[in-house]
């Protein structure tokens, strides 16, 4: 890993040594004269939250790759998004057949083995890391779309701005959300007010410590927004590390298409465990 890239990982990953306060830190503190710092804090803050993409949806062809311990997969495949409805990943083998599908909807999360007909098919609190880290469709969309979040809420309106610390320091701002035993972290570059990486902490002395690093790169137009064209995914938990990348081949806005996958009989419920051991065959 390149220093710079360390160095970024390490700032957003630091230990949950402010989690001790009992109370949250406040851009704005309601107690005290805003300050010039402050106020170039919370203008950076707004313009980070803007660059919200105005599309209902976004469509495209897709690379994608995942490496679970020394197994590596990549196939390409289909991106489909529709604001605040769906998210659908669809992964091709040989370029034609569709070998898998990953669905999140606001109630569950869809995962199908084409090839050999099995899926896992469960709400968000019934997956550990989701459960944990507070995080639900709406926060993963955010993940999806390169914008922040809050966990439990729908979007980050003016007024939950306030909730995150900014601190503007060289080239990047990093923001910052704490909660209880998670810590949650954005990294933005100040010229663009881009997010370039966003990392989610779950820390558990008993049963071990959960990570999600997701990178972005490669920013492109999309109408008067960026999008970033390539998403490097690195998830750790206490039993495996789960690196995956996507990337974009376009930005298109089709909505000619179904957004719920319904399910053949054909098909047999198993374990994410099972489903990922057929995938890295493939």
């Amino acid at each position: 890993m390149k220093p710079l890239r360390m160095m970024k990982l390490a700032a957003l990953a630091l230990p949950l040594m402010l989690m001790a306060c009992g109370t949250k830190k406040k851009v704005v503190n309601e107690t005290t004269t805003t300050t010039p710092v402050m106020m170039k804090a919370q203008q950076f803050l707004q313009k980070v939250n803007d660059n919200a993409q105005y599309a209902k949806f976004i469509t495209s062809k897709v690379k994608f790759s995942v490496e679970v311990g020394n197994q590596q997969l990549t196939l390409t495949g289909n991106l489909k998004m529709k604001r605040d409805d769906v998210i659908r990943l669809q992964l091709m083998a040989f370029g034609f057949v569709e070998a898998g599908r990953l669905e999140f909807t606001k109630d569950y999360v869809l995962i199908m083995d084409r090839i050999n007909k099995q899926f896992i098919k469960a709400s968000y609190n019934q997956l550990d890391f989701m459960r944990n880290s507070g995080l639900n469709f709406y926060s993963l969309q955010a993940l999806f779309w390169n914008e922040l979040f809050q966990p439990g809420k729908t979007k980050v309106s003016d007024e939950l701005l306030n909730n995150y610390q900014t601190d503007l320091i060289g080239e990047d701002a990093i923001i910052s959300l704490e909660n209880d035993k998670l810590s949650y972290r954005w990294l933005a570059d100040k010229e663009g007010a881009l997010i370039k990486m966003a990392n989610i902490m779950y820390e558990d002395k008993i049963r071990g410590n959960y990570q999600l690093n997701w990178d972005y790169e490669n920013f492109k137009s999309n109408g008067r927004k960026k999008f970033p064209f390539t998403h490097n995914i690195l998830f750790n938990s206490p039993s495996k590390t789960v690196k995956m990348g996507m990337t974009l081949n376009y930005l298109g806005n089709e909505d000619d298409w179904e957004t719920r996958t319904e399910i053949s009989g054909k098909y047999r419920e198993v374990s994410v465990d099972e489903i990922l051991r057929r995938f890295m065959a493939l």
